[in-house]
């Protein structure tokens, strides 16, 4: 007697003590995990820990037939945990509170399932908690695995269902993603034509929109280099012409002109200054672009050098100041798209009264001593008199400019993610000592020695750059391309930009900050980013597709907003009404029509293949089968047709053998053998 081998007989016990009470139970906790996995990111460590636990502990009892605990055990757990989520978000209410009263309350059901009615309550529970991922992500990855684990809990739901035997699992996997396929088609027609409102259909709370990162309007000594070790994605662009070169991509978002010594701040309003007559020339065509923004919960807009004269933006109120910034009424908490025109051969205030400028080149007394020597030593002050100096000319300013950005190229300066820490005067720190620092230590203390010499200057936030994807033609402008540079006024020729950063790392203006920085090599993986960084590397490729396919996700169905489905809807109706269009319409319906049947038409039986084919046979010679009509009958009929004797014995003879192969015992012919008989029967009868 052979034995049975370790692992076919471990299956075997195993299929005993799985029961079909156990193995879908199993496969309900299961779905429920998959449910709440994606929370556990956001959820409290103690509340993720209980929801593990408690699952756990619905397995065990399920893998060993315990009974569930009682009520006087359930109860406490719950108060208690009820409690803890109050001691953690101080309230019941809003989304975090919410999500987390949900996943424990999912959990807790499990361990009260004893009716069937219980079963479609931690079911549907799961579906609604199912939903909820979506208020903290709606990216391309959730929804994939959103999708997966619809088709589990479907499929957990109809295990309960079956009354005899069950299929396998893999069976019932198919059923269930069939029956989601089956919905997919009037769910799309839903999406795109059923009406949109502008926004989410519910409200969220206030705090679904914490944790953006983006650009502040203010700026400090390690504001921008923390700023930029960050991937996540600020905007996207996509150019309606000829893209600008990679030096001419400045996105301008905040202009900061005070300073105490430290930290860079806007210019407040409070002064009572009255709003300038902003005289703008331009020259050339404007470049047209759309710009996908991502949600920053500020207000700021990053618009290219020199974008307007205005900025539309659908469901907000778009403001722009005198420094030829673009703010909004309210933060911007969603995506939003807006299109822009921007000229990058400009001059702006060109004509402006010298004295007017003034407030850009106030300085805090009793800071950076050593710099404001240089500046002097740089460009002498004139005689001291009543009247405030007028400002340099604008081939003089232009000339100290250069001078800076010479200094800073010569001089030993580096640029780096990582400067030292500086002290009370922290331009005279990093001019003379350190000289290591990011884009904000070179812009400001550009701006600084400008202002010491007496020409207007003042600091310039946004992203400069941004990298191309071949794929689909967008730009992508992550954090990492935060920005700081510098403007200086001159009479005559206006604000002009210069970038101080450009003269010591010319590679971070002209490429991107990896080419400027060093890559790291920790762990081996710098061969491997080095590969992710390549475009021409498969794995380059692979991300600008991965990155094509996100992009899209986001362009035609986060963002299908009112106005693009109008625009779609109208593009739809328009191409229709050409009669060539909608003939190539009707044929591709008429083709999935065809498909459709194709895959929902039964194979037949072999049997039944020729039994069909020899009733097409005969109905050709006018003797076509009634559909009450068995093979007795019908062989009786065919007795009287106009054959040859040989013929019609060929024709009783199949239908003698059909009938006794399809109703009742073929004898001890084998049935192959029988099938053979008949297709040479159908040959004679033809």
């Amino acid at each position: 007697m052979s034995s049975m081998p370790p692992a076919a007989g471990a299956r075997a016990r195993l299929a005993l003590r799985l029961t079909r009470d156990k193995s879908d139970t199993l496969l309900l906790l299961t779905a429920a995990l998959m449910v709440l996995a994606p929370h556990f990111e956001h959820l409290p460590p103690w509340i993720s820990a209980v929801v593990c636990g408690t699952l756990l502990w619905r397995a065990a009892i399920t893998w060993r037939g315990k009974r569930m605990p009682p009520l006087w055990v359930l109860l406490p757990v719950s108060i208690a945990a009820m409690a803890g989520v109050y001691r953690s978000f101080h309230t019941l209410l809003g989304r975090d509170a919410g999500v987390a009263m949900l996943a424990l309350l999912l959990a807790f059901k499990l361990l009260e399932m004893r009716a069937k009615r219980d079963l479609f309550v931690v079911i549907f529970l799961s579906f609604f908690v199912l939903l909820t991922n979506f208020f903290y992500s709606q990216s391309m990855p959730t929804a994939l695995w959103m999708g997966a684990t619809l088709i589990v809990l479907l499929t957990a739901q109809q295990s309960f269902q079956y009354t005899g035997a069950v299929p396998p699992l893999a069976r019932r996997l198919r059923t269930a993603a069939s029956t989601a396929l089956l919905a997919a088609p009037l769910a799309i027609l839903m999406f795109v034509g059923f009406p949109r409102i502008q926004g989410p259909l519910w409200g969220l709370p206030g705090d679904a929109h914490s944790g953006h990162t983006g650009i502040s309007d203010s700026m400090a000594p390690g504001t921008l280099s923390s700023l930029a070790q960050s991937d996540a994605v600020a905007f996207r662009v996509r150019f309606l012409g000829p893209m600008p070169a990679q030096d001419q991509l400045y996105w301008r978002s905040i202009v900061l002109g005070d300073y105490d010594g430290r930290t860079w701040t806007r210019v407040p309003r409070r002064r009572g200054l009255q709003r300038l007559d902003i005289g703008v020339a331009t020259r050339g065509q404007p470049l047209r672009h759309e710009i996908t923004m991502e949600p920053t919960n500020s207000r700021w807009l990053a618009a290219l050098e020199l974008s307007g004269p205005t900025l539309s933006l659908p469901g907000y109120r778009v403001r722009d100041s005198d420094e030829l910034e673009f703010f909004t009424s309210e933060p911007v908490t969603q995506r939003v798209r807006y299109e822009a025109s921007a000229w990058t051969d400009f001059r702006v205030q060109a004509d402006e009264q010298p004295q007017r400028m003034a407030r850009w080149t106030e300085l805090p007394a009793g800071f950076n001593p050593r710099t404001l020597a240089l500046a002097h030593a740089l460009h002498p002050p004139a005689a001291a008199s009543n009247a405030p100096a007028a400002p340099p000319a604008a081939r003089e300013a232009a000339g100290l400019a250069l001078r800076l950005l010479q200094r800073f190229h010569d001089n030993g300066y580096v640029y780096t993610l990582q400067p030292p820490l500086l002290g009370r005067d922290a331009v005279d720190d990093f001019l003379f000592g350190s000289k290591a620092g990011f884009c904000e230590h070179y812009a400001g203390a550009f701006v600084v020695l400008m202002r010491a010499m007496g020409v207007p200057a003042r600091v310039v936030t946004g992203y400069q750059g941004g990298e191309l994807n071949p794929v689909d033609g967008y730009l992508t402008v992550r954090q990492s391309d935060a920005h700081a540079w510098a403007e200086f006024w001159a009479p005559g020729a206006g604000w002009r930009r210069i970038d101080p950063t450009a003269a010591v790392a010319p590679e971070r203006i002209a490429h991107s900050l990896a080419q400027a920085l060093p890559q790291p090599s920790a762990f081996g993986l710098g061969p491997l980013l080095n590969l992710q960084n390549d475009p021409n590397s498969w794995l380059g490729k692979l991300r600008f597709n991965y990155a094509a396919l996100n992009n899209a996700w986001n362009q035609w169905v986060l963002d299908y907003n009112p106005e693009r489905q109008r625009s779609f809807l109208e593009e739809l109706s328009s191409a229709l009404a050409n009669w060539r269009s909608a003939l190539g319409a009707a044929l591709v319906c008429g083709l999935l029509y065809l498909l459709y049947w194709r895959r929902q038409r039964r194979p037949l039986a072999p049997l039944d293949e020729l039994y069909l084919a020899f009733c097409r046979q005969q109905a050709r010679r006018g003797y076509a089968r009634r559909p009450d009509e068995g093979p007795s009958s019908y062989a009786a009929r065919l007795r009287t047709a106009q054959a040859s004797p040989d013929k019609l014995a060929a024709m009783e003879k199949f239908l003698t053998l059909y009938g006794a192969l399809k109703y009742g015992a073929a004898g001890s012919e084998p049935r192959s053998a029988s099938l053979t008989t008949l297709k040479t029967l159908l040959r004679i009868c033809r």
